[in-house]
């Protein structure tokens, strides 16, 4: 992904998108009203161009409206360590096919990493729990 940010550089004074980092020409420049930076739009039908974002008609002030696609499209964001990655000793005995027993004496004994909350229940990333039975095999 490209760095955002000022489009120009020191020694030029073209000017470049800021999807595709490519030479934006006169008639392919729109800026986009989301970052404020140029992207490309083929605003003409009878030269050939590419397009890095859209424009629009805003129905409601009746004007129109530029964003480039990185605006339109933003980056996922990554999962690791979120939510969906807890996993009770039920699913993530499942997850790896290890029995709860065996799951949970190898938390005990320290073999894998763990937390045990105040009312007993065990805790893992599953990052840590395919670790451990990647371990065993």
């Amino acid at each position: 992904m490209l760095e955002r940010g000022l489009p120009r550089t020191m020694t030029s004074a073209k000017t470049s998108c800021s999807v595709c980092g490519e030479e934006l020409e006169a008639h392919l420049e729109a800026w986009c009203n989301a970052c404020g930076l140029p992207y490309h739009l083929n605003q003409r039908t009878d030269l050939p161009g590419k397009d890095c974002g859209q424009v629009w008609i805003n129905e409601e002030f009746l004007a129109l409206e530029f964003a480039c696609n990185t605006c339109l499209n933003p980056p996922k964001p990554e999962l690791d360590g979120a939510l969906d990655d807890v996993l009770d000793i039920q699913e993530a005995s499942s997850a790896v096919g290890v029995s709860e027993r065996d799951l949970q004496m190898a938390a005990d004994d320290g073999r894998v990493r763990h937390r045990k909350t105040a009312s007993g229940v065990y805790l893992f990333q599953r990052g840590d729990v395919i670790e451990f039975a990647q371990g065993r095999k």
